[in-house]
């Protein structure tokens, strides 16, 4: 892996990467599947058009403000450990939406189509040398009509990376309940484990759609969309987590940073 510091791939090792690298392909090799009916409406992709960015983002933009809403009404709910991040992530409620609303800029050409809408490491099987993908029904708290509608595959990429990183978080959790000295050394090293976990799956993903148009080939666009929906996925974690892990906000919040950390791109 070319991209990772010669530090971090001696500590990583291969054969984690190599799997991350082979369910990025297993997830474009399902997204091209779902893709392949061309002749049921039902299943036929369908290109962006800028009315279909801008309710993307009214509804990415009604779930930011119900969560930071959630947020502010239940303080008393958070951990006294992480309220001065609580409060620091408020302040950012404006940036978030500004993230979020680059998905009106430019057209982007791109297509939705039916995805998996509920993706995560829990959602595959490891055999031993490859994956199996399970659970089709969707994302739970929607509706049935709403698990149907067709959507960027990129969601579920997005649901994957973030994947990575609450897997990291979690491994650490569970390391620091008995050792808490370690958690100042490991946070560093798990982070950085997901973010490059994150990249390699990305690439093997990308790398197996090839030319296929569900996704941007314009570099920009594809960026955008992504960092909308990592963080879109980023604030329906911290609803999530507030209302039945109060003591679990963290990793969202840390998501919520980390995109914001991003530098901009013309678009």
């Amino acid at each position: 892996w070319e991209n990772i510091p010669t530090e971090l791939s001696e500590v990583f090792g291969t054969f984690y990467l190599d799997m991350v690298d082979r369910l990025g392909q297993r997830t474009a090799q399902l997204h091209l599947a779902l893709a392949s009916n061309v002749q049921d409406a039902t299943w036929r992709p369908e290109e962006f058009s800028t009315l279909y960015q801008r309710s993307v983002y009214q509804s990415m933009r009604s779930l930011t403000r119900r969560t930071f809403m959630l947020l502010r009404q239940n303080m008393a709910r958070v951990p006294e450990t992480e309220r001065g991040q609580v409060e620091r992530l408020i302040e950012q409620e404006r940036d978030v939406l500004i993230r979020l609303s680059r998905i009106m800029g430019p057209k982007i050409t791109s297509m939705k189509i039916r995805i998996h809408g509920d993706y995560h490491l829990g959602q595959v099987l490891y055999t031993g040398k490859d994956f199996v993908i399970i659970d089709f029904e969707g994302e739970p708290a929607r509706s049935l009509s709403e698990r149907r509608l067709k959507r960027s595959p990129l969601r579920d990429v997005a649901g994957m990376i973030r994947s990575f990183h609450y897997a990291a978080m979690s491994a650490l959790r569970r390391h620091t309940d008995d050792h808490p000295t370690d958690a100042e050394f490991l946070h560093p090293w798990l982070e950085a484990w997901s973010t490059h976990a994150g990249a390699i799956f990305l690439q093997g993903y990308l790398r197996t759609l090839g030319d296929s148009r569900l996704v941007p080939d314009n570099h920009a666009h594809l960026k955008t969309l992504l960092h909308c929906f990592l963080m879109e996925k980023a604030v329906y974690e911290l609803g999530y987590e507030l209302n039945n892990r109060p003591d679990w906000i963290s990793l969202p919040m840390r998501g919520i940073e980390m995109i914001l950390e991003e530098p901009l791109e013309k678009q």
